[in-house]
C-alpha cells in the first residue's frame, strides 16, 4: 500500500499541467503572431515584388507625363568631292533643330494609362500584404497547435509510463496478473510512438515559421488566445474584397489603354527649323520643314484590336474573381461559424468530463479498485478528447484567418 498514494499524487499532479504549452518552457525568440506577420511582410518575395511593381508604376506616372526630346541633326551637303566641292570648304552646311508635336491627345492618355496602372498596383500591394498575413497566421497557428498537441502526447506518455510502473509493482506484489504489465507496456509503446510523430511535427512546423519569418531557432511562440475559443478577433468588414477591387482597377487601366491606342492611330507632326550656311561665303538662309508619317503599312488597327481583346479580358477575369469572392466569403463566414461551435464544445463540458474521469480512474487503478482496462480506456478518451479541443481550436483560428484575408485585413486577428 506505500506505492499507491505516491503514484496517484503524481498522476494527478501531472494531469493538472498536461495543457500548459511546451514552447512557454522552450528558449529562444520570444514572438507573438503580431511579430510573425511583421517579419512576414517585410521579407515575403511576394510583397516585395508588389512593392517593386508599385515604385515601377510611380515612375511610369513620371514617365509618361513627359513631353517627347526634341532632334538636334548637322548635315554637310556638297563635300568631299571634286574642284570646287574637294573637302569640306565649299560645302553647305546646316544645322537644325526638330520638335514632335503629339496630336490628339496622346500626353494624356498616356498620363491616364500610367495613373490607372499605379492604382492597380496600390491595391496589388494591399491584397498581397492580405495573402501573406493569412500565410503567415497560418504558420504561426499551425506551429502553436503542434506545441500543444506535443504536450498532449507527451502528457499521454507520460501517464502511460507511470501507469506501466504501477502495473510492475502491483504485478511483483501479487496483486495483478503479468499480463497486466505487459499491457501496459504495450499502452506505453504506443505513447511514445505518438510522442515521437508529435515532436516531429513540432519541429517540422517551427521550421516553417521560422523561415517564413526570418527568425532563428529555436522559437518560443507567445499566444495565450489560442485556447479561447470565446475572444473576438480583430477581422475588418471590408465593403468590397481587395481582390475584386484589385480586378477593377485591371479593367480601368484596360480601359484606358483602349483610349491611348485609338489615340496613337492619330499622326503626329514633326517641326523642324535651322539655319544653313553656303561654303565659304558669309550668307546664310533660314531652313524650316514639317513631316508627318504617312500610316500605310501600321494604321495601328491591330494595336487597337488588342487593347480591346485585353480590355475584354480584364472584364471577364473581374467577373469571375468577384463571384468566386463571394463564394469564398459565404463559405468562409459559414465555416468560421461552424467551427467556433465545435471549439466550444470540444474544450467545454466533454474536456472538463474526460478529465474528471481520468483523474478517478488514476486514483482508483492506484489503490486497487479500477481494473486496468477501465484506466486505460479513460487516460485514451482523455487523449482524444484534448487531441479534438486542440483540433477545433486550431481550425477555428485558421478559419478566422481565412476570413480576415477575404476581408482585405493586413493585420493580426489577435491581440497578445
Amino acid at each position: 500500500m506505500r506505492f499507491r498514494l505516491p503514484i496517484a499524487l503524481a498522476l494527478v499532479s501531472l494531469a493538472a499541467t498536461s495543457m500548459v504549452p511546451a514552447q512557454a518552457q522552450a528558449q529562444g525568440t520570444v514572438m507573438t503572431l503580431a511579430d510573425a506577420v511583421a517579419k512576414a511582410q517585410q521579407r515575403a518575395p511576394a510583397q516585395q515584388a508588389a512593392d517593386a511593381a508599385l515604385r515601377a508604376a510611380e515612375a511610369n506616372t513620371q514617365v509618361a507625363a513627359q513631353l517627347p526630346n526634341p532632334s538636334l541633326s548637322y548635315e554637310a551637303e556638297n563635300v568631299m568631292g571634286s574642284g570646287r566641292y574637294a573637302g569640306f570648304g565649299g560645302g553647305e552646311r546646316t544645322l537644325s533643330l526638330s520638335v514632335p508635336l503629339e496630336l490628339g491627345g496622346k500626353r494624356e492618355a498616356r498620363r491616364k494609362v500610367a495613373s490607372a496602372e499605379r492604382e492597380a498596383a496600390v491595391l496589388t500591394v494591399a491584397a498581397t500584404r492580405a495573402d501573406v498575413t493569412q500565410r503567415a497566421t497560418e504558420a504561426f497557428i499551425a506551429a502553436v497547435g503542434a506545441a500543444h498537441r506535443a504536450e498532449v502526447a507527451r502528457s499521454g506518455y507520460d501517464l502511460a509510463a507511470k501507469a506501466a510502473h504501477a502495473a510492475g509493482e502491483r504485478v511483483r506484489a501479487g496483486k495483478a496478473s503479468p499480463i497486466e504489465e505487459q499491457r501496459a507496456d504495450v499502452v506505453q509503446i504506443n505513447a511514445q510512438v505518438k510522442l515521437d510523430k508529435a515532436e516531429r511535427a513540432l519541429g517540422v512546423a517551427h521550421a516553417i515559421l521560422a523561415r517564413i519569418t526570418g527568425s532563428s531557432l529555436p522559437l518560443s511562440l507567445a499566444a495565450s488566445w489560442f485556447e479561447s475559443s470565446d475572444l473576438m478577433p480583430v477581422i475588418p468588414a471590408a465593403a468590397q474584397s481587395p481582390f475584386v477591387a484589385a480586378a477593377q482597377a485591371q479593367v480601368l487601366a484596360a480601359n484606358a489603354r483602349v483610349d491611348a491606342a485609338r489615340r496613337d492611330r492619330i499622326p503626329d507632326l514633326t517641326l523642324t527649323a535651322g539655319t544653313r550656311r553656303y561654303g565659304d561665303s558669309p550668307d546664310r538662309a533660314a531652313v524650316v520643314g514639317i513631316s508627318i508619317p504617312l500610316p500605310l503599312f501600321n494604321p495601328g488597327a491591330a494595336a487597337l484590336g488588342k487593347s480591346r481583346a485585353d480590355y475584354e479580358r480584364a472584364l471577364a477575369e473581374r467577373d469571375a474573381v468577384a463571384e468566386e469572392a463571394n463564394d469564398d466569403l459565404l463559405r468562409a463566414e459559414t465555416e468560421v461559424a461552424d467551427a467556433a461551435a465545435l471549439a466550444r464544445a470540444a474544450t467545454g463540458p466533454a474536456l472538463a468530463a474526460s478529465q474528471e474521469a481520468a483523474r478517478i480512474a488514476r486514483i482508483g487503478y492506484a489503490e486497487g479498485k479500477f481494473p486496468q482496462l477501465e484506466l486505460i480506456d479513460a487516460e485514451r478518451s482523455l487523449a482524444e478528447t484534448r487531441e479534438v479541443a486542440v483540433d477545433a481550436l486550431s481550425a477555428l483560428h485558421l478559419a478566422r484567418a481565412r476570413l480576415a484575408r477575404l476581408r482585405g485585413s493586413t493585420t493580426p486577428i489577435y491581440k497578445d
